[in-house]
């Protein structure tokens, strides 16, 4: 059985935000990048030996306790896999993790985290990133019964070999592995691996620079700019201004969101029905869902957003700004499982062994129309009751 460690420490959560910070500041030079990462790292895994610390002294490996709690059963694979970990100290050879660890990992990843619930998502199995996609009102053509429609499907797939991405997370382990055991190191592998690559994929799809800077594309990312060689690509210039001032401006701006998203950039139509989300700083998400929640009859307050569209809060969003976004055209990907091996450089934890887990990923959007960025700036609000 293996616990879940996610209730993390103050000082890990305070580390996370002053890395969100960093990252978005376009003036953050790579070695203020690296100090908060490392930072980051450091509070985690103090957090997560704090937690195991604490189970493990409290006795809590009782089977009715965990399975109340939604604990998972660990595999005869990832039970011989851990418990070799836990005899030799770490990972002494270079390891490819179970891979039902590792769609464990991707799966609380998604479920966790809005953002990356809603993207496309896949895993291509292979290190290699070579994706067909396709856009789907254009996938099936008529014609005559004998007729060629190669030509026509060939405009419709579009075959990439994608720039991939290497994503590392560092796996601290505590150098007395024996008194955990194989289940308590599952989930501190698990949650740990987790938790950083959640961290490092969200903050790329919002504001990756690109191939340049070996980051996948982000949604603020201006495809149709010159690409600076050293910075990447350029961040895309603000459409335009959401005031929220009224119900009838309310429904202007918004209207005028799907309007702009439901245009391809060749200028083809698009649904985007139930499919547009709007990416907002966690502070200013409350300023926004104030704006849509009334008090029924019954004294109920309800949220309602026109449109259906998502309210999706992310540390990774600036401040002041909402990135509108048709949620299906934003490919992510992963592929060549997850590589443990042990760290041998410097870089040295007292009473711990350093080791790596990297997976090879990327994304992109469909192309410049799947995003746009607009300014928030919301006056007083007016909450009206509904009879």
């Amino acid at each position: 059985m293996v616990m879940k460690l996610n209730n993390h420490t103050e000082n890990y959560e305070n580390a996370k935000l002053n890395y969100a910070a960093v990252v978005k500041n376009e003036e953050s030079t790579p070695e203020q990048i690296e100090t908060a990462w490392t930072e980051m790292q450091d509070a985690l895994v103090n957090s997560l030996t704090t937690q195991i610390s604490n189970h493990v002294a409290a006795n809590t490996v009782d089977q009715v306790v965990l399975s109340n709690r939604g604990v998972d059963v660990m595999t005869t694979e990832e039970n011989k896999f851990f418990n070799a970990v836990v005899q030799s100290d770490g990972f002494t050879n270079d390891l490819i993790l179970p891979e039902t660890v590792t769609e464990k990992i991707y799966e609380d990843l998604k479920s966790e985290h809005p953002l990356l619930s809603v993207i496309n998502f896949q895993n291509l199995g292979t290190i290699t990133l070579t994706t067909i996609t396709s856009e789907y009102e254009g996938a099936a053509v008529w014609g005559p019964i004998f007729g060629d429609i190669k030509g026509q499907l060939d405009a419709v797939f579009k075959q990439e070999n994608l720039a991939q991405s290497k994503l590392t997370a560092f796996v601290v382990l505590p150098k007395d592995l024996s008194k955990f055991g194989p289940t308590w190191i599952k989930a501190y592998v698990q949650e740990q691996i987790k938790e950083t690559y959640a961290v490092a994929l969200e903050s790329a799809v919002i504001n990756g620079a690109g191939p340049t800077k070996y980051e996948p594309i982000g949604l603020i990312r201006d495809l149709a700019a010159a690409v600076d060689p050293t910075n990447g690509h350029a961040k895309k210039a603000v459409t335009n201004t959401l005031t929220l001032a009224d119900d009838d401006t309310i429904i202007e701006e918004f209207a005028g969101i799907g309007e702009l998203l439901s245009v391809k950039q060749n200028g083809k139509p698009l649904n985007v029905d139930g499919k547009v989300a709007l990416i907002i700083n966690p502070t200013d998400s409350w300023k926004l869902r104030k704006k849509f929640t009334t008090r029924n009859a019954q004294g109920a307050y309800i949220t309602n957003v026109p449109f259906d569209f998502k309210i999706i809060t992310s540390l990774f969003a600036t401040a002041g700004e909402v990135i509108a976004f048709v949620t299906d055209r934003y490919d992510a990907y992963r592929g060549g499982g997850v590589e443990v091996k042990e760290y041998d450089q410097t870089l040295a934890i007292e009473d711990c062994n350093l080791h790596v887990a990297k997976t090879f990923a990327f994304g992109k959007p469909r192309d410049n129309k799947v995003a746009a960025i607009y300014t928030l700036q919301l006056g007083t609000t007016t909450t009206t009751t509904t009879v």
